[in-house]
């Protein structure tokens, strides 16, 4: 019997009904999510793995050899076009291949690396060494404005290229791209708002009717990678300057309840998917789980970060019980021996195991962000300009 198979049949046991409402996460689930992320991440090999690993830690994540994770991604995987000779330094590309020669991911949405560094606090002015010589984080912020088309803001794919321009520029600020068009980062990121909206209209307008859940069938916002959490997240971190929060408040809150009433409307369709899976499909099933509950939880805790939003005693109570499904689902997970035959999955399903890698990264993150008491004011680590 294969190990994938040994983990399906395990994960049968505990598959029953949602777990009962009741407090936080016990702190094991909390160091197994955290432990987990941290040994399956830290490879130099994997930049995929090394981006997760950045989006727990931040700065403080460092591969096993003990090198500062940023410095190896760049070290190892940023690119370059050589200009030809009679063009200026400048003329030159700075890029990630989307994959390496193995298929293992290293930038599958654009911006994504240069979000995650920017996000784990290295401010524009860092330097880092590539394969051939000093670079800015700056010259990085710079090519993806180069590059910054105004499809690519409305794409499901431009989620984290938002967030990256979000996390550079103050409101006000323009650049110009390579195509010679002056970009407005407040009308970029206004557009973004009203597509968000757009998105989450038929789970909002079901909000407000009472219906127990919405079919996700790829439409509006389930046709994001992760559910659109990622586009939220750009969205809504605009809103770390006081003048958008001024101007968003009421309808970054409204976006928020829609965020919440997910919980459950998902939440019945995967129990439900569960029950009446082949055998096969519960352990992929379980692995959606943990990257919806994960991701909801870092999604809300940035919000509330980046905001300084104090949710309501009902919104509390809804983040606790985010908080309890998504203990559920790693004892399930736990149960079924997935966090202890990783690299066997990785031999056999390498899509499931990086899945199971990134989830369980960012839910380490959302968890861990909502083990500490809520801010009363954003504090958003801004880079350093």
């Amino acid at each position: 019997m294969t190990m994938t198979a040994i983990l399906l049949v395990s994960l049968a046991v505990g598959l029953g009904a949602a777990a009962p409402a009741r407090a936080a996460s016990p702190p094991d689930v909390a160091s197994l999510l955290a432990s987990r992320c941290r040994q399956w991440a830290s490879t130099p090999d994997n930049p995929w793995a090394l981006a997760h690993g950045l989006a727990l830690d931040g700065r403080d994540f460092r591969t096993r050899d003990g090198q500062p994770a940023a410095d190896a991604l760049i070290a190892r995987y940023l690119r370059r076009t050589p200009p030809p000779s009679t063009s200026p330094a400048a003329a030159q590309r700075l890029y990630f291949d989307t994959r390496t020669a193995n298929g293992t991911p290293v930038e599958p949405h654009p911006a994504l690396q240069l979000k995650g560094l920017l996000h784990a606090g290295y401010p524009v002015r860092h330097r880092f060494n590539a394969s051939w010589g000093p670079v800015m984080v700056q010259a990085l912020v710079k090519q993806l404005q180069l590059d910054f088309r105004p499809s690519l803001g409305a794409s499901p794919e431009g989620a984290w290229a938002l967030d990256a321009l979000s996390l550079a520029l103050e409101p006000g600020a323009t650049f110009r791209n390579s195509e010679g068009m002056t970009v407005h980062i407040d009308a970029v990121m206004r557009d973004a708002l009203a597509r968000l909206e757009a998105a989450q209209a038929e789970l909002a307008v079901a909000m407000r009717e009472g219906k127990p859940q919405v079919p996700k069938r790829k439409q509006g916002i389930y046709a994001h990678p992760c559910g659109g959490l990622h586009y939220f997240q750009a969205v809504a971190g605009w809103a770390r300057h006081a003048s958008v929060r001024k101007a968003w408040r009421k309808r970054l809150d409204a976006q928020v309840d829609v965020l919440l009433y997910r919980l459950d409307s998902e939440g019945r369709q995967y129990e439900a998917a569960l029950v009446n899976a082949p055998f096969a499909h519960r352990l992929p099933l379980l692995v959606q789980m943990l990257k919806f509950q994960g991701h909801l939880l870092e999604t809300l805790g940035r919000y509330r970060d980046d905001t300084g939003w104090r949710p309501t005693k009902a919104q509390q109570q809804t983040v606790e019980r985010a908080r309890t499904a998504l203990e559920h689902t790693v004892r399930r997970l736990d149960a079924g021996g997935a966090f202890d035959g990783w690299q066997a999955l990785a031999e056999r399903q390498p899509q499931l195991a990086l899945d199971l890698l990134g989830d369980t990264c960012h839910a380490a993150h959302g968890e861990a962000l909502w083990r500490t008491p809520a801010v009363s004011a954003p504090a958003a680590r801004v880079p350093a300009r």
